[in-house]
């Protein structure tokens, strides 16, 4: 479902044979595995998740790629293991929204990059986009007065213009670029399926999910069903994703 955003920050990370790339919160292993197929078994792509289930499924990953170049162990973004200097690149597709010291989880990234490194950052855009619009902006029509629990309002901290790079400046990066990208976002399945899929996978979500009433569960679901309907051609659910992308060096 995620393939074009990983695509992107590939893309926009610019990397080179040789390097060396330092991956956050790459959860089951993406970007860090389709960056380590480009560097053609040159250079090294370390990722790293605060949980450790994840990266075991990345590890397998990577064996079934038969990829050498790549290593994966739990680490906490905000104390990187790692000494200053390390990385030619950092990268981070949507984790950077939930890191609770952003200040200190982008200074944790520059101290380990080389000077004339880049770190190549992915986050959300705004809630107002299909996935969310057809699933929680549904739950939010259909029951006045619910709101969005504080762990999901993080998920769009990123979703207005400017945030993002004023943070990256704060940190004292250079030669930042943000922007605002709309790319396919699609489900080859039923809307039955994604939608299983989001309440399973999306945790920040969970508090409103378990206050829905009971005996309006059948009618929301039914209404969110009918509402992704909408994007469903019978083969796949072809919604499109609002994310922000941004890139910035260090001197």
């Amino acid at each position: 479902m995620g393939r074009q955003m990983t695509e992107a920050i590939v893309a926009e990370a610019k990397v080179q044979p040789g390097m060396h790339v330092l991956d956050a919160a790459c959860g089951t292993g993406e970007p860090a595995i389709s960056i380590a197929q480009l560097l053609h078994g040159t250079g090294l792509v370390v990722g790293i998740d605060i949980s450790t289930e994840p990266l075991k499924i990345a590890e397998q990953r990577a064996r079934d790629r038969s990829l050498s170049n790549t290593r994966f162990q739990q680490a906490d973004v905000h104390s990187l293991p790692f000494a200053a200097a390390s990385f030619d690149r950092v990268t981070c597709r949507l984790g950077i929204m939930f890191f609770s010291d952003l200040p200190r989880a982008l200074g944790e990234m520059r101290r380990v990059l080389k000077p004339g490194g880049r770190a190549t950052l992915l986050a959300w855009g705004p809630m107002q986009q299909p996935y969310f619009d057809s699933t929680i902006g549904t739950i939010l029509r259909m029951l006045p007065g619910a709101a969005l629990p504080a762990s999901a309002k993080q998920m769009f901290r990123f979703g207005e213009a400017g945030v993002l790079r004023a943070a990256l400046s704060d940190a004292g990066f250079c030669g930042i670029e943000e922007e605002r990208r709309i790319v396919p976002w699609s489900w080859p399945g039923t809307p039955e399926d994604v939608w299983e899929y989001f309440q399973e996978v999306t945790v920040p979500f969970k508090p409103l999910f378990e206050n829905i009433p009971e005996r309006q569960r059948a009618e929301l679901n039914a209404e969110v069903l009918k509402t992704i309907g909408r994007c469903y051609d019978g083969t796949q659910i072809t919604f499109t994703a609002t994310i922000c992308l941004a890139s910035a060096s260090k001197r």
